[in-house]
């Protein structure tokens, strides 16, 4: 299968580019350094050099060219005539021509100078000799600029043209402007043509692919044709002759029965009879469009006898092997693409129809008769004159009246908003499918916001069997109290177990609150200032007495009491001496002295001691100074490659090189500083 592929086509530079690229190659690729003290020989050959390397480079840039680009003769005569329609054949010979004259005459140029080189005396000429030699080369390519121009925009041209297979099973869309073309083509396959309620709307060829009994078909939607003089139709038209004189393929001649396209029914039969010898060992389907809006049966008698006759001329196509007219279903075709009605027969059609012709035509090959060869047909003989019909059991009769019951059309939403107004108007409702329990809630509308407060927040679907589990819940706790109180009852104790049972409680309840009180953490115990300490129960004395009545020394504990409560610098008393050994739990109380009690709240905390990284403090969870230090070094070494690893980001504080070394230094030569 040959494919034509024209988006590989490399870009065509213009001369300029052509020049520059060329020679800022030969200045990179070959030596720059001469001089005079070299032997003539090394000279010859230095310049020599540098002409042969641009011919070289010229040579193979124009015959990448000419390459690339398609020959008209050599390509299949669809695309030859195609590129003819659109580019001027002669236009397109003469500019690939003109590349390749100047192709040579480079060649030719290279050689000449070359030769002349051998005989170059001096460093001078030479040199001479080559500048001319470059100089030639470049003026011979700027003067074919117009014409790489001109290749460029076919390029450009061809890249945008549809990848189309002429030896492929194709079906052929032709027929006047707005008759349907294209809607026909955008319902059969998943190409999206353009469809405008004027002529003219496609101005090329467009390329669809649809599949039928797993094979692939190309579909083809032309532009529309004028009934009028071949000399005188343009470009647009043209491309539609083109591809009907050269593709093998089905055609589908639309034909627009009710008037709307512009054009009447004679006027088209017109069309058909001008353009039928292109039709010529195809099969062709009439296809009457738009029987929506003019069905075949309401049209007059002179348009219906202009049908029959065109009916007649496509049924010429319909040959047998014979040579005889085998069957005239599926010429004459009625569709209507607004609502499908047709359109998958009309497609089946043509695929059928052409399907059969080129097995026709490979059984009339040579080739067949070696595959012949190889096939057997068996056709089993009865062996008597009794009818045995296919026995289906009545289970599958059954299921196959109930599945085509069930495929009875149901109205979906598409019919139901075609119904009410179409797009834009209907709104489909989406509550029409809730399952409630009363049909008519369906309709009610849901406050989303209520009293202040959000609906969904409320919404449980199982709150009812949430109600009865605490309900269960309820009861069976109902039943466990009655089952622990019923000895406790006031009527079966004594005065004396009654005074008992309520000591018994309240020791309780103070035993909760007290193992309430231990298991609320520091921070969330409130903190009581001692000033509210009226009755003075908590100071050292009481609780010396309560460690001495247990048999404990109290000393050791009311001197921590007093280091822990010390968290100011001990002022000068009233009368002038220290209390060293005065109750630490009473200093904190009321001063007699204002002033003094004023200077001692002004007083700044003393700065705490400093403690070595490596010590051990409680709570930090390592068992001595060693295993913390090592845990220390070990969270170092951890960050290190991390830390080492940074690039530098947008937030980093940054302080740019005002004057980089490669641009301010160096001995500045000859020649243009623009650079620097």
């Amino acid at each position: 299968m040959v494919q034509y592929n024209f988006k590989k086509i490399t870009v065509v530079p213009n001369g300029k580019d052509i020049v520059d690229i060329i020679l800022s190659r030969t200045q990179r690729q070959t030596p720059t350094v001469v001089h005079k003290g070299y032997s003539i020989t090394r000279l010859r050959q230095f310049y020599m050099r540098k002409v042969k390397y641009t011919q070289q480079n010229f040579f193979e840039k124009l015959s990448t060219i000419i390459d690339e680009f398609p020959r008209l003769d050599d390509i299949h005569p669809f695309y030859g005539d195609l590129l003819h329609v659109l580019y001027n054949k002669d236009h397109y010979k003469l500019a690939l021509g003109q590349i390749n004259t100047a192709r040579n005459l480079i060649s030719k140029i290279a050689k000449d100078y070359v030769k002349l080189l051998k005989y170059g005396d001096s460093l001078y000429r030479c040199k001479s000799l080559k500048v001319a030699a470059l100089g030639r080369m470049c003026t011979v390519v700027k003067r074919i600029g117009p014409s790489l121009a001109y290749l460029e925009q076919i390029r450009q041209h061809m890249a945008r043209l549809p990848s189309i297979d002429p030896n492929t099973r194709t079906i052929l869309i032709c027929g006047y402007p707005n008759v349907g073309k294209s809607s026909f083509m955008n319902k059969i396959t998943r190409a999206d043509v353009d469809v405008q309620p004027y002529a003219f709307t496609t101005k090329s060829l467009f390329v669809g692919h649809t599949d039928y009994k797993y094979l692939r078909y190309q579909v083809i939607d032309t532009p529309g044709i004028l009934d009028r003089p071949f000399e005188d139709r343009n470009i647009i038209e043209m491309c539609s002759i083109t591809a009907l004189a050269h593709l093998r393929s089905a055609v589908l001649f639309f034909l627009d029965i009710s008037g709307s396209c512009g054009y009447s029914i004679a006027q088209q039969a017109a069309l058909f009879h001008s353009i039928k010898s292109l039709f010529m060992n195809k099969p062709l389907i009439i296809v009457c469009n738009k029987t929506d809006l003019q069905p075949l049966d309401g049209i007059s008698e002179e348009d219906k006898k202009l049908v029959m006759e065109m009916k007649a001329e496509a049924m010429k196509t319909v040959m047998g092997q014979g040579g005889e007219v085998v069957d005239d279903e599926g010429v004459l075709l009625t569709m209507s693409t607004l609502n499908e009605e047709g359109v998958a027969a009309v497609k089946n059609a043509a695929c059928e129809r052409l399907l059969n012709q080129r097995v026709e035509l490979k059984m009339k090959t040579k080739k067949i008769n070696d595959c012949l060869n190889r096939f057997h047909v068996a056709i089993p003989k009865p062996r008597d004159q009794k009818e045995r019909p296919p026995c289906i059991p009545q289970a599958v009769l059954e299921a196959n009246a109930k599945q085509a019951a069930e495929k009875e059309r149901r109205k979906t939403e598409k019919d139901l908003e075609d119904e009410n107004g179409g797009a834009g108007v209907y709104s489909a409702s989406l509550k029409k499918n809730y399952i409630l329990a009363n049909e008519e809630w369906k309709d009610d509308v849901m406050p989303e916001i209520l009293d202040g407060h959000n609906v969904y927040d409320f919404v449980d679907p199982d709150i009812l069997l949430r109600l009865e589990e605490l309900e269960r819940e309820e009861g069976l706790r109902e039943e466990e109290e009655e089952d622990d109180d019923f000895e406790m009852d006031g009527k079966e104790l004594t005065p004396e177990e009654k005074e008992a049972l309520a000591e018994i409680r309240k020791k309780k309840s103070l035993l909760i609150q007290q193992h309430r009180i231990k298991k609320s953490t520091a921070e969330s115990r409130p903190s009581v200032p001692r000033k509210f300490d009226k009755d003075k129960k908590f100071t050292t004395k009481r609780m010396g007495r309560q460690l001495s009545s247990l048999g404990l020394d109290p000393s050791m504990a009311i001197d921590r009491a007093r280091s822990k409560s010390r968290g100011r610098k001990r002022e000068r008393s009233v009368d002038g001496e220290d209390k060293d050994n005065g109750d630490v739990m009473d200093m904190d109380m009321d001063q007699p002295n204002k002033k003094l009690r004023l200077r001692s709240m002004s007083r700044p905390r003393s700065r705490s001691r400093s403690r070595p990284p490596s010590e051990v403090a409680p709570g930090e969870g390592f068992k001595d100074s060693a295993q913390k230090v090592k845990a220390i070094k070990l969270g170092k070494k951890s960050v290190k490659k991390r830390n080492k690893d940074a690039r530098r980001g947008e937030a980093d504080r940054v302080i740019p090189t005002l004057m980089p070394k490669h641009l301010f230094s160096g001995k500045r030569s000859i020649g243009k500083t623009d650079r620097r």
